[in-house]
């Protein structure tokens, strides 16, 4: 049977075809768009009374986001105020030592210590000379002995408390009197610093992702208040295959595509419209090494038995990048070469995530930003899964 060289030309570009695409697919990672999440817990059990801002607001660092029943913590405070002034006044007491009536009114016991020293002698001496007669008897002698003996030791008790009071307070009274104050202080600024805590404010400028608790309601000790989408610009956070891994290393250069149906649907839609896709620079910030299952999205063909590692890729700032909402799906193509970490500002700030003076935090480009829930339900990277069957659904 007789074959064309068209024909044949037409089978062995077909081939290479495949084989292309089959390669290109090797070297794409799949994933979603994410931001920088703040989870901002609860310091003590306490009703909201206030909130100030709504999901979807931008905020900036150090605005007011809600605030907590403060009635509490205030009884505590003002407690821990008042111990603070009973061990000041203590303290101060140590430090003046005793007065000068307390001085003479020891004095004075020690001089009635010693007239009844006195006393008592006499009487010891008068029956001792009755008793060499045989006229008092020995019962009364042995008596009026002991009496003798008791004067004079309240005598050297009296003497003892004179000098006492005379030398002052001890040195380590007063250090035991500085200490008490001290923890005093402490418990006071404790109670001062929850009491603040209790009025929640933004460590970092973003976008207020969630709010879980209403007003009224009393969340646990430690449960998320509030989440914040934080950072200058969004990252892709992808499983890499383990064909790629060997190959990848933080600091080294990709390109992020999104879907473009999934930005049309949100808020580039002019950027969209002009073109299929909306691609990214971007820089690698993290690998891990420990391999993870592979999403059920991306298990397809051999890859079904291959494990994963989860990596994330800074994007550059760019037009609309600081726009975009967390949630899109999104594929990452890994590029020979290394990218400096000035070169993108996020990674800088990540270093210091909680100065409010940071000059790369992201500029306030309006009131809001399209929340992330309105592409996920369920904002979980882990179960970015579905959108990606979305996508792929709307475009059918």
């Amino acid at each position: 049977m007789w074959t064309s060289p068209l024909s044949i030309q037409g089978i062995v570009l077909s081939v290479v075809l495949c084989l292309t695409a089959c390669a290109e697919r090797d070297e794409i990672a799949l994933g979603t768009l994410e931001w920088d999440r703040i989870a901002l817990p609860a310091p003590a059990a306490e009703k909201i009374v206030r909130i100030y801002v709504r999901e979807g607001e931008r905020v900036e660092a150090g605005q007011r986001l809600l605030d907590l029943d403060p009635s509490e913590a205030l009884a505590k405070l003002n407690s821990a105020e008042a111990m603070v002034a009973r061990e000041q006044a203590a303290l101060i007491e140590l430090r003046a030592g005793p007065r000068i009536e307390e001085i003479e009114r020891a004095k004075a016991d020690l001089a009635a210590a010693r007239a009844n020293q006195v006393d008592s002698e006499a009487d010891y001496q008068r029956l001792l000379a009755l008793g060499k007669k045989d006229y008092a008897s020995r019962s009364d002698i042995d008596g009026a002995r002991a009496a003798a003996e008791s004067a004079r030791a309240q005598v050297r008790a009296a003497l003892e408390q004179v000098q006492e009071l005379e030398r002052g307070t001890r040195v380590e009274d007063i250090d035991q009197g500085e200490a008490s104050l001290a923890a005093a202080r402490a418990q006071a600024n404790a109670q001062r610093v929850l009491l603040d805590k209790l009025s929640l404010r933004a460590p970092r400028a973003g976008v207020v992702d969630s709010i879980p608790f209403k007003l009224g309601d009393q969340a646990p000790v430690g449960g998320a208040l509030v989440i914040l989408l934080s950072g200058v610009t969004p990252y892709a956070r992808v499983y890499v295959p383990q064909s790629l891994r060997r190959n990848i290393a933080v600091g080294g250069r990709a390109r992020v595509t999104l879907d473009s149906r999934a930005v049309r649907a949100n808020t580039l839609k002019k950027d969209a419209a002009q073109n299929r896709h909306t691609v990214f620079d971007g820089r690698v910030r993290m690998v891990r090494n420990e391999p993870s299952f592979t999403p059920y999205y991306a298990l397809t063909g051999d890859d079904v038995a291959r494990l994963s590692y989860i990596a994330e890729i800074q994007l550059r700032k760019g037009v609309g990048a600081d726009r975009l909402p967390a949630g899109l799906p999104l594929q990452v193509i890994f590029l020979p070469g290394t990218v400096s970490e000035e070169e993108y500002p996020q990674s800088a700030a990540m270093s210091r995530a909680l100065d409010p003076d940071s000059s790369y935090l992201p500029e306030a480009r309006g009131n809001t930003l399209p929340n992330a829930r309105s592409l996920h339900p369920s904002h979980n990277p882990e179960s970015a899964a579905p959108a990606v069957r979305e996508s792929d659904d709307g475009g059918k």
